[in-house]
């Protein structure tokens, strides 16, 4: 929707509203919807093989796939201006594979059980747990950042940019 507002002989100013939007869909990929640059998603996935991409695009897209049954993966996606949260549950147990697709410039803050999740070309603050796996942050400038958290119960991290390879 665009509103135009008129302050007595003012040129008039026209103002873009960001609507909220929520998606629920089963078993259906890709599921996408718009998101701005330099937002936050909050981010509860289920266990697999995920991969968090940043593109250069002003779009949150999930697409996932794999050996398994998929038609019981639920994503739920609500977005409401710049602050976006995804939950995905149902998935199946073995060889799950999932692709997040966000802005590069996105504040990340992630959780997952369990499985491996890879974070690439995203310029945002990271905040991201894995309760059992392995997680693999590709950050580019480590200098760009005031603090990055990365942790696992049990499994590994690696974050080659701030010199980091633990076993937890």
């Amino acid at each position: 929707e665009i509103y135009t507002l008129s302050l007595h002989d003012a040129l008039p100013i026209s103002l873009v509203v960001a609507q909220d939007q929520t998606i629920e869909k089963t078993g259906d990929s890709p599921v996408e919807a718009s998101f701005q640059s330099g937002g936050q998603i909050k981010m509860d996935l289920c266990p697999g093989q995920i991969d968090v991409v940043g593109k250069d695009e002003n779009l949150v897209r999930i697409s996932f796939g794999g050996r398994g049954d998929t038609e019981d993966v639920k994503v739920w996606l609500h977005v409401s201006g710049s602050h976006a949260d995804l939950k995905v549950r149902g998935c199946p147990h073995n060889n799950f594979e999932m692709t997040v697709e966000l802005p590069k410039n996105t504040n990340l803050y992630a959780r997952m059980f369990a499985g491996q999740m890879n974070v690439n070309d995203l310029t945002g603050d990271k905040d991201v747990e894995i309760h059992a796996g392995q997680l693999t942050m590709d950050v580019g400038k480590p200098e760009d950042y005031f603090r990055v958290e990365a942790s696992v119960l049990t499994g590994s991290v690696e974050a080659p940019a701030f010199n980091v390879s633990k076993g937890g």
